[in-house]
């Protein structure tokens, strides 16, 4: 059951109409396009920051979640769901939002389990976080919202969740938008060792492996986080509001055993669920991503990630890659909300 709210949203006031004149975006890294690329209206400016609130949020059930979600933008507007990543939540999306609305989008911002208000419908459910189960979470919220197709576009855990639903379910993914590109993984894959500056760099992945790491994060979660923002994001200057108000999404009952368990999953260190195992075994192929797809990188990220040149391969459709300037980190989306919206804008004319 889908519980309707009034969404007005502080500070959403006040943007926009898109623009007639047609441009293309500054900050444009390399391209790999198969076809002419259309020109799509340009976004206004807008200082990242800006908005603050989302409102109150909906709540529905998907699945064997019942899952918490904001909403922006005409509700017969073409659908864009927005999935964030760990550890961070719906309000990386709280500028791009907006920016979408404006444009005359359905956005569709969900918390993912283990986070904000969205929680398990049954206590008997594995608190599971492996890959294929949190993209099967959107599909389901899609079924529940009664959406056929959608752009999708994400970050960190939420940009692996896009590349899922594009690869395993391509006929319900119009585009997507992919900050650093393809990040399907597999159990067999991550059991090669990697250089040890890139294994540093998942320091975490190894503390949550033990149950000194499970107690830390639990203990700890909110100092935890932080400390990942800074390192993720070493040139971005955000204040304690704006990541307070996100941190409020880890005291989800459900964040620290989803969290664990992904990281472990990864690593071989914790079972997946039998139902899921065709579609693991699908996504161990590295399948080809075959949806219109606009990959994203930040010239600041300092959280672990692939080389544009390493995946480009990976989509067949026509496809184009841009790396965004200016000392923009991980959490692209909140960093540089303009260029992400934009993304979304442009790939929908592929």
């Amino acid at each position: 059951m889908s519980e309707e709210i009034n969404h007005h949203r502080r500070g959403f006031l006040g943007i926009a109409a898109v623009a007639i004149a047609a441009t293309e975006l500054g900050m444009i890294g390399a391209a790999n396009a198969q076809a002419k690329e259309t020109k799509a209206a340009a976004l206004p400016s807008i200082r990242p920051g800006t908005n603050i609130s989302f409102g109150p949020l909906k709540q529905i059930d998907a699945g064997v979640l019942n899952i918490g979600y904001a909403e922006a933008g005409p509700a017969d507007g073409s659908p864009v769901i927005l999935l964030h990543g760990w550890p961070y939540d719906i309000y990386s999306f709280a500028d791009v939002a907006p920016l979408l609305a404006g444009a005359g989008y359905r956005v569709i911002i969900p918390y993912l389990r283990g986070y904000g208000t969205t929680r398990f419908l049954s206590s008997d459910t594995i608190r599971n976080g492996q890959q294929s189960v949190v993209a099967a979470d959107i599909i389901a919220l899609m079924d529940a919202l009664k959406i056929p197709k959608a752009i999708v576009a994400g970050y960190d855990w939420g940009a692996r969740t896009a590349n899922i639903m594009a690869a395993l379910w391509p006929e319900r993914c119009k585009a997507m938008v992919s900050v650093s590109g393809y990040l399907i993984g597999s159990q067999e894959a991550n059991k090669k060792p990697l250089p040890p500056k890139a294994e540093l760099a998942w320091w975490y992945q190894f503390y949550f492996a033990t149950e000194r790491g499970r107690q830390g994060y639990e203990n700890n979660r909110h100092d935890f986080a932080k400390l990942i923002w800074q390192l993720a994001s070493p040139k971005w200057n955000f204040d304690d509001a704006t990541f307070d108000r996100s941190a409020e999404a880890f005291n989800n009952p459900d964040h620290v055993a989803v969290v664990i368990h992904n990281y472990r999953w990864r690593l071989s260190l914790a079972e997946g669920e039998p139902q899921y195992d065709d579609l693991e075994k699908r996504l161990a192929k590295a399948p080809v991503i075959t949806v219109p797809t606009i990959t994203m990188e930040g010239d600041a990220n300092g959280a672990p990630h692939p080389d544009p040149k390493s995946y480009s391969n990976k989509f067949s459709g026509k496809y184009m890659h841009r790396t965004i300037t200016g000392g923009v980190g991980h959490n692209l989306p909140q960093e540089a909300p303009r260029d992400f919206a934009q993304a979304v804008v442009d790939v929908d004319t592929y």
